[in-house]
């Protein structure tokens, strides 16, 4: 994404104000305008990983994750993963997926989390290993962690013929 044009919008806006005011207005906005240029890239970055981050709580277990590409911010998108059903057992190295959350629930709260400083370490390379940031790899873990197992299924589905057992244990 190309923050160029709106920072450039931005500065015209400016001296279109700045010209209302008369020539030293317009001498003082000229000399605050190149000032003003990573300023505004930084307020605009700013307020797109805060929109980032909301959009991550509503898409979890899916992610928006905002990046710098030189001077330019890139989005990327983790989707959430589609489960698919073909009857067969899962296979054990694949955890069971969080359900989508409620996407009524707009709101999100701000939690302190302290955590070992070796775990805190273990958390972060997992997120980066994933290719994601620690709060949206928690969020993500919460998630999971309080999404209906396999084992919360009625035992008339979870039978299998193969005498292979796959899941979790409580």
């Amino acid at each position: 994404m190309e923050l160029t044009r709106y920072v450039d919008e931005l500065q015209h806006q400016l001296a279109t104000a700045a010209a209302a005011g008369g020539d030293e207005a317009r001498e003082l906005a000229g000399r605050l305008t190149a000032p003003l240029d990573a300023a505004v890239r930084l307020v605009l970055l700013e307020a797109l990983s805060t929109a980032a981050n909301e959009i991550t709580a509503e898409l979890a277990p899916g992610a928006v994750d905002v990046r710098l590409r030189g001077r330019d911010p890139e989005f990327v998108v983790t989707p959430a993963p589609s489960p698919a059903f073909d009857g067969a057992a899962a296979p054990a190295a694949e955890p069971a997926r969080p359900a989508v959350l409620d996407p009524d629930d707009v709101s999100t709260s701000r939690t302190t989390l302290r955590l070992p400083d070796q775990l805190k370490a273990q958390v972060e390379e997992a997120a980066a290993r994933e290719g994601m940031s620690v709060n949206t790899w928690l969020v993500r873990a919460v998630a999971a962690a309080l999404a209906p197992t396999a084992t919360s299924r009625p035992a008339a589905r979870a039978t299998s013929t193969s005498g292979r057992v796959t899941g979790w244990v409580r």
